[in-house]
């Protein structure tokens, strides 16, 4: 008997090792065909090792680029070195990096069902949920559907309510050239304009901030909120650099400042889920009056009922509301402030409206203003890498053979990373002075996927006229206010990468404004 155990035991191992061997073999000529029905080559370019098994020194020289805030300088010379696609791993998960805009919109767009988020949800999770930016398939698919609507046209050109933010702004920037830090203030004009048109009610953390300094954040739940927000985000990033590492991350604060966030947004859940129960009962009694403010959760709410994926899916669109446009104009104005040129051209057409508020359809056609958000985020892209998984086998149109002009194959489970910082940096696509900040360039400039500001194919960013808007209206108000902007901080230092979940300043964007003779006299300036 115990002869007959053992047989059978060894049995069932050779059908096991048969059958594993037979997959992998016809994977093999499944994949061998796949090659040459679609022409691909092996990599041109391998990114070296030090260490060939796990490639430990790429994860070394990251984190240490990273702490040293190079880590963009650091990928774009890579590129520099193993061109324009090439591939890698990350301990053993297979890579390919790429700033070919065939193949980004090969990802993107062309083969947008062949790749998925991945890991995405993974570090994002604790705070986002499952949300737009965090999910993939039908869910996504349904987010998008919920949320699309709620950045129509008629949404974003109402420029009333960002107007009162913009007060707070100005009220927050001494007029006598003292130093101070816009960045701070971008994000805080920002989050509080998000929370107004997402919630209905703003968490007013400039007013806040600037009536009671030594209070802020102890005691004001809104306040708290906005402190425990920017915690949350950086431990999200910091999880998302971890990659597989994360699950030995642990942060008590983060936990902490994650219970709050969700604690003050389930409020105001709670308030739209009660409003659509009374939209049900009695439509006409609890509809809101014509001229009444618009309110994405009140909308929101009319396509699910669903408490958690409500609360999600607005963090998810608050992340991208408040720091899209924060952080575009910190880099815009970190360079304003070193290019009194460019901010004497900007101020000459601002001036045509004669230090009035200008209306959407003026600030859609302030070309000037355009070209300079325009070169911001080419040289400063808000998400500067970005990446998807793939999950099939398929194929990219570039990266193979000895040139790298031959289709490259991907396999099922590999990352393709691409980056925006570095491929908006090409010479040939942006000329030799590629590195340099000039607006000019966009008077006859039209890119195609080669500039991707906003992602593309069937996951762009929907708010992306949403965040243009707000920023050129801060633009022109502030133009409007202020004769000079001047930089402040230490001498000839340059811009300094701030990497979190987007990409800012460093070190900041300390300024002084100055008010001219005559100036600050236009309505509410």
């Amino acid at each position: 008997m115990l002869f007959q155990h053992k047989n059978l035991l060894v049995i069932i191992a050779v059908a096991l090792a048969a059958a594993y061997i037979y997959q992998k073999v016809a994977l093999y000529f499944r994949r061998r065909a796949f090659k040459k029905e679609h022409g691909c080559e092996p990599s041109y370019s391998r990114y070296q090792f030090k260490d060939p098994i796990f490639g430990l020194d790429l994860i070394l020289t990251n984190i240490r680029a990273a702490k040293s805030r190079t880590y963009l300088e650091t990928s774009y010379n890579r590129f520099q070195k193993y061109g324009t696609t090439f591939t890698s791993k990350m301990v053993t998960k297979p890579l390919i990096v790429t700033i070919e805009p065939e193949n980004v919109k090969t990802v993107l767009s062309t083969r947008f069902k062949d790749f998925g988020l991945g890991e995405r949800l993974l570090p994002f999770a604790p705070l986002l949920g499952k949300g737009i930016f965090t999910m993939d398939g039908d869910h996504w698919a349904h987010s998008r559907h919920m949320i699309r609507p709620n950045f129509a046209r008629d949404q974003v050109a109402d420029l009333q309510m960002l107007e009162s933010h913009v007060q707070e702004l100005l009220k927050s920037i001494p007029r006598d050239g003292t130093t101070i830090d816009l960045q701070d203030l971008f994000f805080r004009t920002t989050i509080d304009s998000a929370t107004e048109f997402l919630f209905g009610e703003s968490v007013d953390s400039q007013r806040q901030c600037r009536d009671q300094p030594a209070l802020h954040g102890a005691a004001d739940p809104s306040s708290s909120f906005a402190d425990a927000f920017n915690y949350a985000q950086r431990a999200c990033a910091t999880r998302s650099r971890l990659g597989a590492l994360r699950v030995f991350y642990s942060d008590s604060k983060d936990t902490a400042s994650t219970r709050i966030c969700h604690a003050f947004v389930q409020k105001y859940v709670n308030d739209a889920l009660l409003y659509r129960k009374h939209l049900d009962l009695d439509p006409e009694k609890a509809a809101p009056p014509s001229d009444a403010k618009y309110v994405f959760l009140h909308e929101l709410a009319k396509s699910t009922t669903d408490p958690v994926r409500l609360r999600d899916e607005l963090l998810n669109v608050l992340l991208a509301g408040r720091d899209t446009t924060a952080s575009l104009l910190s880099n815009l104005f970190f360079v304003l402030a070193r290019r009194p040129d460019i901010w004497a051209k900007l101020r000459a057409e601002v001036a045509q409206l004669g230090g009035a508020p200008p209306s959407y359809e003026q600030l859609r056609n302030m070309k000037y203003l355009k070209y300079c958000m325009n070169e911001s985020l080419r040289l400063h892209p808000v998400v500067p890498n970005n990446g998807r998984v793939a999950k099939v086998d398929t194929v990219l149109p570039l990266g193979g053979g000895p040139t790298g002009t031959s289709p490259l194959f991907v396999p099922k489970g590999t990352q393709v990373i691409y980056s925006p910082y570095a491929m908006h940096r090409r010479q040939d696509y942006y000329g030799a002075d590629a590195l340099e900040f000039r607006p000019e360039r966009w008077a006859s400039l039209r890119p195609g996927w080669e500039y991707l500001p906003f992602n593309g194919g069937p996951r762009i960013c929907l708010g992306q006229q949403y965040a243009l808007t707000e920023a050129g209206y801060v633009t022109v108000r502030l133009a409007q206010g202020f004769g000079g902007v001047e930089a402040r901080g230490e001498e000839g230092r340059g811009w300094v990468e701030g990497l979190s979940l987007t990409l800012a300043c460093g070190d900041g964007v300390r300024v002084g404004l100055r008010v001219e003779e005559g100036e600050g006299e236009g309505e509410g300036v």
